[in-house]
């Protein structure tokens, strides 16, 4: 079974943005993410439309946060990316006139539902700001290391 890891993906483009301080082009994000500029287009498309990126065409161009980091909830952009299926599972419904089946998708439905909405409000509680807290000097270290390397060639 393959896992929708399009939030991390996201999580990940938007950190390094805040981390370069500067607009990153598609190929840029596609670098540090490890995917295709195809792949960062289409996935960056849905979080320009709820505002938590903007994106510029031509000569310089490129993506740049539409919100301060603590202003961007975990659960903004996992709405922005339409509310993907958080649990894999789901309900047999082979056997609709079986009182076991319906029985135990009743429950099962019940307790997914709540699951859900219990990881959604958490979501919603977490900032990009609390993630970049723990990262942003090590990376920021890791960046100066990595400029100072490429002067010394």
């Amino acid at each position: 079974m393959k896992l929708d890891t399009r939030l991390s993906l996201v999580l990940h483009a938007l950190l390094h943005m805040a981390g370069h301080g500067r607009t990153m082009t598609s190929a840029d994000l596609a670098l540090c993410m490890d995917t295709n500029p195809v792949v960062v287009r289409r996935t960056m498309a849905g979080l320009r439309r709820a505002g938590l990126v903007r994106s510029e065409k031509g000569h310089g161009g490129g993506w740049t946060l539409g919100r301060e980091l603590a202003e961007i909830s975990l659960r903004d952009v996992y709405a922005a990316l339409g509310s993907p299926a958080v649990f894999a599972l789901g309900n047999h419904t082979e056997s609709p006139g079986c009182l076991i089946e319906r029985a135990i998708n009743d429950r099962l439905d019940g307790a997914l539902r709540e699951a859900e909405a219990l990881l959604v409000a958490r979501l919603g509680e977490l900032t990009l700001a609390d993630i970049w807290s723990g990262i942003a000097d090590p990376f920021m270290a890791h960046q100066q290391r990595r400029k100072d390397h490429s002067h010394d060639q």
